[in-house]
């Protein structure tokens, strides 16, 4: 019997006992149905973190901060200790906490390590508040994308670097509030940053705002105002007002540029400079790596249970198939009598069994896309409208096709067993079986 005259008589044979098979297409419908559903779920995700998140830096640059010898804890964070009052300190950014300042010499510390190609210092910012024309005056803080960060937009452009112009974006969350009819309404507006110098003098800028950042999971500047470089630049020198260079040249944390192709054993070993330097290097794998572990955690967990109903169906595998050989031990004998080789029975049997698989695979894998696709359409336009950009169940055909192949190689395992049995058969034996 040549190999299409086995598979058409694999899968005749499948349905002789249709409720039996029903039965057990069912069983690996459901392993197959959970799998492909939690193999979305965590598909979805990874790609909303590396699609939105992953804007909050670049793949080639770590964040590197001085470390705090004296540090203990940090009010807030989890300590109730209160620590000593270091003159060295600036604002992180986060309200309640700081951090040693960078100075210009450590800044060039950090360009002379091996494997730095260039630093950028981070200035800290701190802007009284917004306002649009006569309004309301808004407390807000402000923050500049560095190359490779992106921000969710929920109409016009990013700040642009490159011009001399005084450029913002806000958040959705402003635009009401500051009096703007609308996303749309606020583009091309005016805006009044007000911003308090060291000998207390209050300075006040006027920029275009040009566009309007969504709400998002994370952004690379938070809820603040997104500005570029030149009005950073006039904003730092407007506070630093009264200050002396050294006074004005304190930094929260730098960004440090090395090699996009640097491999992580490369980048470890940086880190491992920078640390030995005093500095502490943090790159967007390890602000992400948590959030990554976590989701994957779980979708593991959720695959071991659809594991174990896929491994459930492979007991139901082995029944159908034991019953089906017992039911036809008189065709095996017949079969054999006439020249088919034990060979040729054992895959007949076996080609069933991977039938049965790929039938309840594929059902189960193609009413989870039909089931996965609706539920993530209903909770992006419901509970996570917040979350513009995120597909909750997200498919991949490569991962489809893993998952098919993978229940068709647990169901043909699981028929070796039966197969083997027909294939010992004793063709005498089974002709006189009753």
């Amino acid at each position: 019997m040549r190999a299409p005259d086995l598979i058409g008589a694999a899968v005749s044979n499948t349905f002789r006992s249709k409720t039996r098979t029903v039965l057990t297409i069912l069983a690996i419908f459901v392993g197959a149905f959970t799998l492909a559903l939690t193999s979305g779920l965590g598909t979805g995700i990874n790609a909303y973190i590396d699609d939105t998140v992953s804007g909050v830096g670049a793949s080639d640059a770590m964040t590197a901060t001085k470390i705090d010898e004296n540090a203990t804890g940090v009010p807030g964070a989890g300590s109730t200790e209160p620590r000593e009052y270091d003159p060295d300190a600036v604002s992180s950014g986060i309200p309640g906490q700081t951090v040693v300042a960078l100075t210009p010499d450590d800044i060039e510390t950090i360009e002379g390590l091996d494997g730095v190609l260039s630093v950028d210092a981070v200035r800290t910012i701190t802007p009284d508040y917004i306002q649009a024309g006569d309004g309301t005056q808004l407390v807000a803080s402000v923050g500049s994308l560095i190359p490779g960060q992106t921000v969710v937009l929920a109409t016009g452009t990013e700040p642009d670097p490159d011009t001399t112009s005084l450029e913002v974006a806000l958040p959705l969350a402003y635009v009401e509030p500051l009096g703007f009819d609308g996303d749309d309404g606020a583009i091309g507006q005016t805006v009044t940053i007000g911003i308090t110098d060291a000998e207390r003098t209050q300075h006040t800028l006027e920029a275009t705002v040009v566009g309007v950042a969504e709400e998002a999971l994370a952004s690379p500047t938070g809820s603040s105002i997104l500005i570029n470089d030149a009005l950073a630049d006039v904003l730092f020198d407007a506070q630093s007002t009264g200050l002396t260079d050294e006074q004005a040249e304190r930094f929260a944390s730098a960004t440090v540029w090395f090699d996009p192709e640097a491999t992580e054993t490369e980048i470890d070993a940086l880190k491992d400079r920078l640390a030995d330097a005093g500095f502490t290097g943090t790159t967007i794998a390890d602000q992400l790596g948590m959030i990554t572990t976590v989701i994957d955690g779980i979708v593991l967990v959720l695959n071991a249970f659809a594991i174990i109903a896929l491994l459930a169906a492979a007991f139901g595998i082995v029944n159908t198939l034991y019953m089906s050989v017992q039911e036809r031990t008189r065709e095996i004998g017949l079969m054999k009598a006439m020249g088919m080789g034990s060979g040729r029975v054992f895959t007949l049997f076996s080609l069933e069994a991977a039938f049965l698989g790929f039938l309840g695979s594929a059902i189960g894998a193609g009413i989870a896309i039909l089931a996965g696709t609706a539920i993530s359409g209903a909770l992006a336009q419901g509970l996570l409208a917040d979350l513009p950009g995120l597909t909750l169940i997200a498919f991949d055909f490569s991962s489809i096709a893993t998952i098919v192949v993978l229940v068709m190689v647990i169901a043909f395992l699981s028929g070796t067993l039966p197969a083997a049995r027909a294939a010992r058969k004793d063709p005498v034996d089974a002709l006189r079986y009753e």
